[in-house]
C-alpha cells in the first residue's frame, strides 16, 4: 500500500510530490503519480503548443519545482537571462521554452519519472483502513490519494457550435500546423489573443470576441497568493458556499489578455494581418466549404475553420468528480464545489468528518481562491498538504 497516490501529472501534481518527498518524511516508495499521459505535464505541453503558447504568464519564482528561485538560477547559469521577459509593474516572467526545459530538469535530477504509473483512474472506494483506486491497469491502494485533475479535459463549447463541421476546439484536436485559407478564432482571453496573434503570421484570421478585450497582466491581485489575504477574505465564509464561489469569480481576471500580448495583436491589427469583432455568435452552419458564423446583431462572418478558445467546463461537474463524491459520501457545495478543510484541504464526508482524499488545483479554488487553478496554486495548495497527508501515513496501523 502507497502513503499517497496524486491523480493527475501535471504542474500541480507533479510539485506536490517533490514536497511530499522533501518536506515530510515520505520515501520515494511511498508515493506515486497517476497520469494517463505518456510523461509529466504531457497535458500542459499539448495545450501549450496548440495555441502556439511563446511565454508564461505567472512570474519566474512560480515553476514546477520547489526552490522559487531555482528557474531563474537555471536561466542564469545557462545565459537565458533574456528568457526573463519584462512585464510593466510585476516580476519578470520565463519564455515557455525556458519554464519547460526548468521543468524537465527538475524531472530529471529528482527523478520524478519513476513515480509516474500511467494509467486512468475510473472510480475511488474505501477499502478498510485507506482507499483503492479502480483503474485501466488494474487497482492500487493507498492510506490517501490526492486529486490534481485541473480542469479533466472537459472544454466548453457553446451550444452554436453542437455538431458543426470545420469547427473544433484549441484543445481537443485543434492542428496548428494545417494551413487554411482563413480562421476565425473565437474567444476574448489570453489564449485566442495569442493563438489569433500566431495564425496571422501565415493566413487570414479575424479574432471575434463577446465583448472589447481588456488587459490585465497576471490572472488575480498578486495579494491572493499569500494565506493571509485568502484566510481574511475567502475563509471567512462557509466552505463550500455560494459566496465562496462568487469572491473567486470576482477576483479572477478571465477573459483578459497581458499587455504585452494586447500590444502585439494591436500590431498586426494596424499592420493589417489580423481583423478584430465583437459580438455574440446566435448560430453556425457549414456553406459550400465554409463556416458561416450569424450574429446576434444580424452581422455575419464566414472562414474556412473555426477555431474555438472558449475556455473549460466546470470541473466541480466533472463525471469523475461525481463518481468519487457519491462512492465515497463526500460533501458538496453551491454547484458541486467540493467542501474541503481549509487547513488541510482533505475533502470532508457528509458527517463532517476529514476523508482521505485531498484536493488540488482548480477544484480546490473554494478553498485556495483565484489562482488555485495556476502555477501558484500548485505551491500554495502544497504548503498545506503535505504534512496532513504524511500525518496520515503515521497515525494508520501498519500494513499487512
Amino acid at each position: 500500500m502507497y502513503e499517497c497516490v496524486i491523480v493527475g501529472g501535471g504542474i500541480h501534481g507533479t510539485n506536490l510530490a517533490q514536497r511530499l518527498l522533501e518536506d515530510v518524511a515520505l520515501e520515494r516508495e511511498d508515493v506515486r503519480i497517476v497520469d494517463p499521459n505518456e510523461r509529466l505535464l504531457a497535458s500542459f505541453r499539448r495545450k501549450a503548443r496548440a495555441c502556439e503558447m511563446d511565454a508564461m504568464r505567472s512570474t519566474f519564482v512560480h515553476h514546477v519545482g520547489t526552490e522559487p528561485f531555482g528557474l531563474e538560477n537555471f536561466a542564469e547559469a545557462r545565459g537565458r537571462e533574456e528568457e526573463l521577459l519584462p512585464t510593466p509593474g510585476y516580476p519578470r516572467r520565463p519564455s515557455l521554452s525556458l519554464f519547460l526545459d526548468y521543468a524537465d530538469r527538475v524531472i530529471e535530477r529528482k527523478e520524478l519519472r519513476s513515480l509516474h504509473r500511467r494509467a486512468t483512474v475510473d472510480t475511488i472506494a474505501e477499502d478498510g483502513d485507506g482507499l483503492v483506486l479502480e483503474t485501466d491497469a488494474g487497482p492500487i491502494r493507498t492510506r490517501s490519494c490526492v486529486l490534481a485533475i485541473g480542469h479533466g479535459g472537459r472544454y466548453r463549447t457553446p451550444d452554436w457550435a453542437t455538431g458543426v463541421d470545420r469547427l473544433t476546439h484549441v484543445w481537443d484536436g485543434f492542428d496548428p500546423d494545417r494551413r487554411t485559407e482563413g480562421t476565425i478564432v473565437v474567444g476574448g482571453g489570453v489564449t485566442a489573443a495569442q493563438l489569433a496573434t500566431c495564425l496571422a503570421d501565415r493566413e487570414p484570421v479575424t479574432l471575434l470576441s463577446r465583448r472589447e478585450l481588456e488587459d490585465a497582466a497576471i490572472e488575480a491581485d498578486p495579494q491572493w497568493i499569500n494565506w493571509s489575504h485568502i484566510e481574511r477574505e475567502l475563509h471567512r465564509h462557509p466552505p463550500g458556499s455560494r459566496r465562496r464561489l462568487e469572491v473567486v469569480r470576482e477576483a479572477r481576471n478571465d477573459a483578459t489578455v497581458p499587455p504585452t500580448l494586447l500590444d502585439r495583436l494591436e500590431d498586426a491589427v494596424d499592420a493589417g494581418e489580423l481583423r478584430t469583432r465583437v459580438g455574440d455568435v446566435a448560430s453556425a452552419r457549414a456553406v459550400d466549404g465554409e463556416v458561416r458564423l450569424l450574429l446576434a446583431d444580424g452581422g455575419c462572418c464566414s472562414a474556412n475553420r473555426i477555431v474555438l478558445a472558449t475556455g473549460f467546463d466546470p470541473v466541480f461537474d466533472h463525471p469523475f468528480v461525481d463518481r468519487v463524491a457519491t462512492t465515497l459520501d463526500l460533501e458538496r457545495g453551491h454547484r458541486g464545489m467540493p467542501v474541503l478543510d481549509d487547513g488541510t484541504l482533505a475533502w470532508r464526508r457528509e458527517d463532517g468528518s476529514r476523508s482521505p482524499v485531498f484536493v488540488t488545483g482548480a477544484l480546490a479554488a473554494g478553498t485556495v481562491g483565484p489562482f488555485a487553478g495556476n502555477v501558484a496554486g500548485a505551491r500554495r495548495a502544497a504548503d498545506r498538504l503535505a504534512e496532513p497527508i504524511a500525518e496520515r501515513g503515521r497515525t494508520a496501523p501498519a500494513a499487512d
